[in-house]
Parts: C-alpha cells; sequence; structure tokens
C-alpha cells in the first residue's frame, strides 16, 4: 500500500487553519477520501463541529491539551487508528495554535520509520494572520517557530490591512524564513490544492534535526503563552437564551491584546444554538444543532495572554448578565 501523505497546518490562534482546511476539501475528487486530525485547546470543539459538516471522511480530536507537548504520544496512536479504519487517501492534521512543528514533525518522522513507510510527512503548512501577525510575534516565541519551520506560508486576511502594513508582514515573515513560497489567501477564498499537496518535505528528513530544533528552544515555553478559560452555564438553573446584541457588546468591549480567541456555542434569544468563532477583533455566528447540552444556553473557551485572560473572561460573563459553573 501507498504511503498516506500527511500536511500538517499551524498558525497562531485565529489565523484561519480551519477556514483553509473546509475551503480545500470542495476542490477534491468526489472519491478522495480526507481524515482530519484536529487538536482543540480547551475542551470544546468548536472547530471540529464545523468539520463534521464537511465532505471530510472523519474528523479525529484531540482535545485540552497540547500534542506536541502535553499530549505527546496520542497523535501517533490517532494515525495508526486512522490508518487502520479508514485508510484515507490523505491526512490532515490540525494542531492547536501554540503547537511547535518540530516537534510534530519529530513524531511523524518516527511512525514513518516504524511502520515501514505507512506514512510520510507531506507538508508543514503555517496559516499566518495578515493583520494581526506583527503583533503577536512581538510576544510569542512559537508564532516565529512556526514560520521559521515550515514548506509554505499562507497569508490570510490580508485584505484587512493596506499595502503598506501587508509589506511589513512580508519583511518579517522575510526575516524570519526568506526561503519559504507564501500564498495570499483572501477569507472564504481557495487555495488550489495542487500548490499544497505533493511537497514531499525535506523538513526534519535527516535523523536528529527535529531533536536539534527541539532543544533550541524550551518546548515547554511555549505552552505558556497562551492560557484559557472555559465557561459554562450546564448546571445554572437559571440560564436564559443570550441576547444577540448583548453578546455582540460584550465581545465588542474584549481587548485583542489580552484575548485572542473566543470559541464556543451560544443559544441566542429567539435564534436558536449558534457556533461563536471570534479572533482579534472579528467574530462570525454559524446556525447549529445538537451542540448545547439540555438545559445549557452558553458553553464557551476564552484564550489568550497568560495573567489577564481569567480577568476578562469575568468581565465578558457580566457582560452577558449570567451566571457561570
Amino acid at each position: 500500500m501507498a504511503a498516506i501523505p500527511i500536511t500538517v497546518f499551524t498558525g497562531f490562534l485565529g489565523a484561519g487553519k480551519t477556514s483553509l482546511i473546509l475551503s480545500l476539501l470542495p476542490q477534491l475528487p468526489l472519491d478522495y477520501r480526507v481524515v482530519l486530525l484536529k487538536n482543540e485547546f480547551g475542551d470544546v470543539e468548536v472547530d471540529s463541529k464545523l468539520a463534521q459538516a464537511s465532505s471530510l471522511a472523519a474528523v479525529s480530536e484531540i482535545l485540552n491539551g497540547c500534542m506536541c507537548c502535553v499530549l505527546v504520544g496520542q497523535m501517533q496512536n490517532a494515525l495508526l487508528e486512522i490508518r487502520d479504519k479508514y485508510r484515507p487517501d490523505r491526512i490532515f492534521i490540525e494542531c492547536e495554535g501554540s503547537a511547535f512543528p518540530a516537534t510534530l514533525a519529530f513524531q511523524i518522522r518516527d511512525l514513518e520509520r516504524e511502520t515501514h513507510g505507512d506514512f510520510k510527512l507531506d507538508a508543514i503548512v503555517t496559516v499566518v494572520d495578515a493583520e494581526n501577525f506583527t503583533g503577536y510575534e512581538d510576544t510569542s516565541p512559537t508564532a516565529k517557530m512556526q514560520a521559521s519551520y515550515s514548506d509554505i506560508i499562507v497569508i490570510n486576511k490580508w485584505e484587512h490591512v493596506t499595502e503598506r502594513q501587508l509589506d511589513i508582514v512580508y519583511d518579517h515573515l522575510n526575516t524570519l524564513n526568506d526561503e519559504t513560497p507564501k500564498i495570499r489567501c483572501k477569507d472564504g477564498n481557495k487555495v488550489d490544492p495542487e500548490l499544497l499537496f505533493g511537497i514531499d518535505t525535506r523538513l526534519f528528513k535527516e535523523e536528529g534535526t527535529a531533536k536539534r530544533a527541539i532543544a533550541a528552544t524550551d518546548k515547554h515555553a511555549h505552552n505558556d503563552e497562551v492560557q484559557t478559560v472555559t465557561k459554562t452555564t450546564d448546571g445554572v438553573a437559571t440560564a436564559e437564551p443570550v441576547a444577540q446584541d448583548m453578546l455582540e457588546s460584550a465581545l465588542d468591549r474584549l481587548p485583542k491584546e489580552s484575548v485572542w480567541r473566543v470559541k464556543g456555542f451560544v443559544d441566542i434569544a429567539g435564534k436558536g444554538a449558534h457556533i461563536l468563532n471570534w479572533a482579534f477583533g472579528r467574530f462570525e455566528l454559524t446556525k447549529a444543532s445538537g451542540v448545547l447540552g439540555k438545559g445549557e444556553t452558553v458553553k464557551l473557551t476564552m484564550m489568550g495572554e497568560r495573567g489577564e485572560v481569567k480577568r476578562f473572561a469575568k468581565r465578558f460573563a457580566a457582560g452577558l448578565r449570567l451566571e457561570f459553573e
């Protein structure tokens, strides 16, 4: 059997990894089977719910931790299970926002050798949010590592910045990694799969290169960059659906310098359950069903700067006039 190619998608919180993946699927042949292995930061499986509504053959989840350090080893077990159960044409691995690509590549390269070629690392694709990259790059060593160890950099949300600002993003990226191709991806637009598939990356091909890359940084330091807080109304007898204007007002008051992502499920008054995706001041609400438990009206995970995000989570809860467990 031919080796199953693996495409790894990295990128900081809210860069647009899930949107890029979902835009690729309609361009593939109907009989082309793709399985997504998704690592969610926190225990609210928002992006996986969106992905399950797509043409993916299956979605496998690793929740509430980072599979490049805290949950090391779980990725290999999940890949073996995907191979045995689905035998797909390709596997997408979507990392949570603070994952270090060298550690993931190290695990995949080990699996290549252990399974005698059942898998192959095809490419590491880094998605960059052009609107916010120069801001979080200064405070996130992981964002720099993601851009540095990549086969292709996809520049997303560039239509929200001026040409001058975009030039600055390119300058920063070229300083980190001047040899890697950089592709623009407008929100909702497609990237040709042929640009991302069949790369057969040489990254970390030589034994020991990934170890050296990992040794060059503190593999646990990146996990300290982001703190998560999950809020749910499960068990709160007085919880009621949330007025949409109240939700939008509470989101507008979040500072994107300290809070980087809010994702989860909200029962909106008169409109029913929705998936909420908020990143750096922009948000989307997607109608959904079966995402909230009985009596549950809100289940959200907020991600941001360690030491700050808890404080703003309390303010956010107060803005919704809800009590959380």
